[in-house]
């Protein structure tokens, strides 16, 4: 059954839209009754807005807007319904954006990403009611439930030592920092590695790019692009157009573990507050005592011009987390080659040590993920000033703690809920002991001046102050 379009009328100064009806494939195909009510019932709850948020998103691929306001605002009168049908379901979507059809047939790849959504929203929301594994307060539980979701999304597959690299970077990058990031994917894309990434623009689109091409030359057919995200950071980041495989995980939190859960390194370009979170969330990690021979190749790579942007990075990770914590990742500067060359060497490493322990090659159970790392943290301006901010406590504790705060950041910047919690109640305040406030201040500041803190060409209004204990 082909889709069914009707086009929608609009002011000029709005995009044009389209309603449309779609069928699922690849995900969601067969349903039973019971799962199909669940289904229909989530649209009275409010499931239904945050998968109307996320679809919207997705419908809006490709997009540079990084406001989701400006996004809602835009297409405010766009519905998304789930409708029965003998043979499962369907969606029906009115004022949905044109973008996301050619000649009145949406795209085959932001479809299959439709249904991903409403698969991921759903299984957590309304297929595991009250569940307690949601709420999971031990270490097992919570990466049972990682893998349990990565399962259902089908990305888990078993027997497959394909190489996936996790690619982390700033979404606002320019030009010549992208073309950097494709070139790397290119490198790795030829020896034979497959991209995960946050599935956004920038840095998260260059290697999965790059990658394609590698693929092609080589004649690989099963290249993988995997994106994974999260309810309010898909609402400000849509999908980029080379995602094949997309995951909602419910909070950051299970997003970041399942990034090292599935990944089996790790390359890290440029970027933001957004990264610094991600590579603070790494070391934590790394740095656990139980994880000391655990083989995680972690590079971190940029064009040349991008060592003072390293030299600040290290220089904080250094005073902050030790020697210890810089010992866990290398530095390559402006040669994609070698970074490809060095990833697949330790990738070997990684195979041999999971064969000797007995671990699967697709989700690494060994990994020692510690609680604070696993519970989701709810960004206010109570708990971000409440952040335990000072050298006095142990490396993973401050890893921990840093974290938290630069996710804080994070959801001020793009996140809907955090950006309304600033303009209710003004910025985040983070306050602690002067030595370290001013290392984080310092490279806040960096990140402004380089502008990675919104997309080129729009000013930044910071929203979090530093602040010293008196």
């Amino acid at each position: 059954m082909s889709e069914k379009t009707v086009e929608t009328h609009t002011a000029e100064t709005m995009p044009a839209k389209l309603d449309a009806s779609i069928w699922p494939e690849r995900s969601l195909e067969i349903l039973s009754p019971l799962e199909v009510q669940q289904l229909m019932a989530a649209h009275d709850t409010p499931v239904y807005q945050t998968f109307r948020r996320c679809a919207l998103a997705v419908l809006n691929t490709g997009s540079e807007i990084d406001d989701p306001r400006e996004i809602l605002r835009m297409y405010h009168d766009f519905d998304i319904q789930v409708d029965q049908q003998s043979r499962g379901v369907k969606l029906v979507m009115k004022n949905a954006p044109a973008s996301a059809f050619v000649d009145g047939q949406i795209i085959k790849g932001i479809k299959h990403h439709l249904f991903s959504v409403l698969r991921d929203i759903i299984y957590v929301e309304a297929l595991l009611p009250n569940n307690p594994l949601i709420q999971a307060k031990q270490e097992r539980q919570n990466t049972d439930l990682v893998f349990r979701l990565l399962r259902n999304a089908n990305v888990l597959q078993a027997g497959n030592m394909q190489k996936l690299v996790v690619c982390w970077g700033g979404h606002s990058i320019g030009r010549a920092e992208y073309e950097y990031t494709k070139d790397v994917g290119y490198s790795m894309g030829l020896r034979g590695c497959s991209v995960i990434t946050g599935c956004g623009p920038g840095a998260m689109k260059g290697p999965m790019k790059g990658a394609t091409i590698g693929h092609a030359k080589q004649r690989h057919k099963t290249g993988r692009y995997i994106g994974i995200s999260e309810p309010s950071i898909i609402a400000a980041e849509p999908p980029n157009a080379i995602v094949n495989e997309l995951i909602i995980m419910p909070d950051i939190e299970k997003r970041l573990e399942a990034f090292v859960r599935l990944g089996h390194g790790i390359v890290v370009f440029p970027g933001g507050v957004g990264t610094a979170e991600e590579l603070l969330y790494l070391l934590g990690i790394l740095m656990n005592e139980r994880n000391a021979q655990q083989p995680f190749p972690f590079i971190l790579t940029g064009l040349a011009g991008s060592e003072e942007y390293f030299e600040a990075i290290d220089a904080f990770v250094g005073a902050t987390l030790g020697s210890q914590a810089q010992s866990k990742y290398q530095i390559i500067v402006n040669d994609p080659e070698e970074v490809a060359r060095t990833m697949k060497k330790q990738l070997e490493k990684v195979k041999q040590f999971r064969g000797a322990m007995g671990d699967a090659f697709s989700f690494n159970w060994s990994l020692k993920i510690e609680q604070d790392f696993q519970q989701p943290f709810i960004p206010t301006h109570e708990s971000m000033a409440a952040l335990q901010l000072h050298l006095d406590q142990s490396k993973s504790d401050l890893a921990a703690n840093l974290r938290k705060a630069f996710s804080g950041i994070v959801a001020g910047n793009v996140k809907a809920e955090g950006i309304a919690q600033i303009k209710k109640h003004g910025p985040f305040e983070l306050t602690g002991d002067s030595a370290l406030m001013e290392k984080v201040d310092t490279l806040l500041e960096s990140f402004v001046k380089q502008h990675r803190m919104k997309l080129p060409g729009t000013a930044y209004e910071p929203c979090y102050v530093v602040k010293n204990e008196k």
